[in-house]
């Protein structure tokens, strides 16, 4: 009897351990063996009425559109695979295969008419739910008042990996506009992510703290907070959110031993804080950054579209950093999202930081820098060691022996 309770135990474990059915794997498995039938018909009806006609997981993926006669698909702008009718309806399908890790983009034509290019993740292994790899906990939403920012209210999450010791001073990451990541669920699969590369022990045991911009009372404050160089926003860390964690959870205190993350104002905000903060933050996942002047004030206050040159004409930083953006990139009164990227990767080469760029065809979207998770955290964390307090970060020889960047092509005559 012991026995027989014992091998039910490790049964329902393993079960517990199985991650679940993925929608978009079901459906691939369909277009494969069953593109006759009504359930197949009703999921791809389902993904065009959801409103982007694809789906897909890993580098596998499937377009579905509804046109009267043949549609014609693109991706990453080159003529992709000929779609297929559904039979019996006006649906179609195609199926392609593209590199994992990365975003791409597509766009689908019907009746002549084109929609807007529409940017895509393709996840690799990492950031999907692996069997035996054990779940950290995301605490309930924590709200916070600001007297740093006086009167804002924002709010906060803190992730404790399964592993985590209670005894043991862990390292930090903390990651902006935290409520688009406060979920397993999350299109970003972020949660996973550090699931299995600290399973993988690619990436230290380390507290996540998502946050999420303020307000005072309707007035949104993500810019101010986000995109203004200066030290306030390390200061509202220090003395109050990472303070409040620092309650609850032993956090170690070198800059070391911490990173931090952004997409667009909020990858700004994380490269400011290392600047502005080296002593307690040396690792930046810098995507599709916003180094542009939407804080500038001619004469009075500087903007984000200082940094190429402060980069260049400041001693170097002892910062590590992962940078992202894409070629349709954002072009407003603000300034070149993509121009400005560019220009940070050569400032940040010319002062020979330890630095990463990478530069795709994606929007002001996320998609690249979802997908490149795994492989930016890992890098942005290699070598690290819990015995050390300190690290003096050098440029890599091989990205010291390769030229600047340089725009050699238009996307016009």
């Amino acid at each position: 009897m012991k026995t027989m309770i014992l091998s039910l135990l490790l049964a329902v474990s393993l079960a517990a351990a199985e991650p679940a059915a993925e929608p978009a794997r079901v459906l691939l498995n369909l277009a494969k063996k069953s593109v006759n039938s009504p359930e197949f018909k009703a999921a791809v009806a389902k993904i065009i009425k959801d409103g982007r006609g694809i789906s897909g997981f890993g580098g596998d993926f499937l377009f579905a559109a509804e046109a009267k006669a043949l549609p014609t698909l693109t991706i990453n702008d080159v003529a992709g695979p000929k779609f297929t009718r559904v039979k019996g309806s006006d649906l179609w399908f195609a199926l392609a295969k593209v590199p994992t890790g990365t975003g791409h983009n597509y766009t689908i034509s019907i009746d002549g008419k084109t929609k807007p290019a529409a940017d895509f993740p393709a996840f690799g292994p990492d950031s999907y739910e692996q069997p035996g790899v054990p779940q950290g906990k995301l605490s309930d939403k924590i709200v916070h008042t600001s007297k740093v920012y006086p009167g804002m209210v924002s709010d906060y999450w803190i992730y404790v990996p399964a592993q985590y010791d209670h005894q043991t001073a862990a390292p930090l990451f903390v990651v902006q506009d935290g409520q688009g990541y406060a979920r397993r669920d999350s299109n970003s699969r972020l949660i996973t992510t550090l699931d299995n590369l600290t399973h993988q022990k690619k990436i230290p045991v380390m507290i996540t703290v998502f946050i999420s911009p303020g307000l005072i009372g309707e007035r949104r404050m993500r810019s101010v907070q986000y995109d203004s160089v200066d030290d306030t926003y390390a200061r509202y860390l220090r003395d109050e959110i990472i303070k409040d964690v620092e309650a609850h959870y032993k956090i170690r205190q070198d800059g070391y031993s911490r990173a931090i993350m952004g997409e667009s104002s909020g990858a700004i905000c994380a490269f400011t804080v290392a600047w502005f903060d080296t002593q307690r933050y040396t690792r930046v996942f810098s995507r599709i950054g916003t180094y542009t002047s939407i804080q500038w004030d001619p004469w009075k206050k500087e903007g984000g579209n200082i940094y190429p040159f402060l980069l260049r004409k400041s001693e170097r930083k002892n910062i590590r950093v992962w940078l992202q953006d894409g070629s349709n990139d954002l072009e407003n009164n603000h300034g070149s999202w993509p121009l400005q990227n560019i220009q940070m990767a050569n400032s940040l080469k010319m002062k020979e930081y330890d630095f990463h760029f990478t530069f795709g065809n994606g929007q002001h979207s996320t998609a690249q820098g979802n997908a490149q998770a795994p492989e930016a955290l890992t890098w942005l964390w290699r070598g690290y060691d819990l015995a050390k307090t300190n690290e003096t970060y050098t440029m890599d020889p091989a990205e010291k022996a390769k030229p600047y960047w340089r725009v050699k092509a238009l996307n016009r005559e």
